[in-house]
């Protein structure tokens, strides 16, 4: 029998890639429901392609382009904040797939959570700002995360069939971004162009942006505590420049298990949707034939202050990491735009730490009016 998928953001870099492996596996997959945002030719070509049952973009106006180019069809579609609710609660659905960059799919994965669906997650920010209420959410329910991030996809393959209580830490690999050998003086006059050059992964512009910084890494940190249920300081980054570690596992006999691969986000993908299942690989693969150098370096925190900052609203808990992932977001989009060069990115988040009033406890609505607060407070 098919899995029947949702996928929120089908139409950036996880959700395309993810199509693609959709379309590898059509005996074991089906798209039943889509969200995207604006991009009104692309998700034409995906509605003609997969007919999924609903799809939702991002307001009315993309919503009326969509359907009068699309013409007579059977797909429904919806818009905004209720649309995207509709595409994670479809009933057909049985896995949801999310990777909507930022928070904006919050409450919709909270609510297909609460319907029994397992998730496939991509979002960073899920975790980041809900990860308490997720992780209760998803206990009550009883069922099944699956991370799409390769650093969290690579601890599942080396924790299987291994008893959690003898880890004794996680050592995330990063890429170190294209700065890794930038001087620290030189860091402020780097261009959103110079930061889109990513040595070694295709990804979208935000998540790019935020592994130039090693916010990236620093959000992973914080996913992992949730994930794995591991104290900050079980949990270590290291930078890897030619990303084919993708993590690693220390147990307490001194043992280390690593999951290597290709760079290719297809592969944890598949490993997701297919519920950690192994099928033949149809994409990239490393080499052993060919010289592989792999080398390993601390990562610099006065240079890259994001990661810290990242540990230390972890560590706060509460609604600081929701108002350091909305800060971060802000700033990247300031950055983004010219209007901030990239050490101010830093700057913006400090400053919203510093600033906010945190709540220990947070419901989600203390975790949404903290995003809005950042967001709002934060912009210039």
């Amino acid at each position: 029998m098919k899995k029947a998928l949702s996928i929120l953001g089908s139409t950036g870099s996880i959700g395309r890639q993810t199509l693609e492996v959709v379309s590898i596996f059509p005996s074991s997959l089906t798209v039943v429901a889509l969200a995207a945002k604006d991009e009104v030719d692309l998700i034409i070509e995906q509605i003609k392609k997969f007919s999924p049952k609903l799809v939702s973009v991002e307001n009315e106006a993309v919503k009326t382009k969509v359907e009068e180019k699309l013409g007579d069809s059977k797909t429904q579609v919806v818009f905004g904040a209720e649309g995207l609710l509709k595409v994670a609660a479809l009933p057909e659905a049985k896995m949801v797939v999310v990777a909507i960059p930022g928070s904006l799919s919050l409450t919709a994965v909270l609510e297909a959570v609460k319907l029994k669906k397992d998730i496939a997650l991509a979002t960073k920010e899920v975790l980041v700002t809900a990860g308490e209420i997720f992780m209760q959410e998803v206990k009550s329910a009883g069922i099944k995360v699956y991370p799409i991030d390769s650093e969290h996809s690579a601890i599942v393959q080396c924790l299987q069939g291994e008893d959690p209580k003898t880890i004794k830490k996680l050592i995330l690999t990063a890429s170190g971004g294209p700065f890794l050998k930038t001087p620290l003086e030189k860091l402020a006059a780097m261009t959103a162009k110079d930061a889109l050059q990513h040595p070694t992964w295709k990804m979208g512009p935000k998540i790019t942006i935020d592994s130039a910084t090693l916010m990236n890494k620093g959000l992973e940190v914080i996913e992992a505590h949730y994930l794995f249920g591991l104290d900050y300081s079980q949990i270590e980054v290291v930078i890897h420049p030619q990303s084919i570690i993708h993590s690693m596992v220390e147990f307490v006999d001194g043992s280390i298990k690593a999951q290597l691969g290709a760079p290719d986000m297809r592969v944890p993908i598949q490993y997701a949707l297919l519920e950690q299942s192994r099928a033949q690989n149809m994409w990239s693969r490393l080499s052993f034939v060919k010289s592989l150098d792999m080398t390993f370096i601390p990562p610099d925190k006065n240079k890259f202050p994001c990661l810290g900052l990242a540990y230390e609203a972890g560590q706060k808990k509460g609604t600081a990491p929701a108002v350091v992932n909305a800060a971060n977001e802000e700033a990247v989009k300031l950055f983004l735009k010219g209007k901030i060069n990239f050490a101010q990115i830093a700057e913006k988040i400090k400053a919203g730490m510093d600033q906010q009033q945190m709540v220990e406890n947070p419901t989600l609505e203390d975790i949404l009016t903290a995003d809005r607060w950042a967001r709002e407070n934060l912009v210039i």
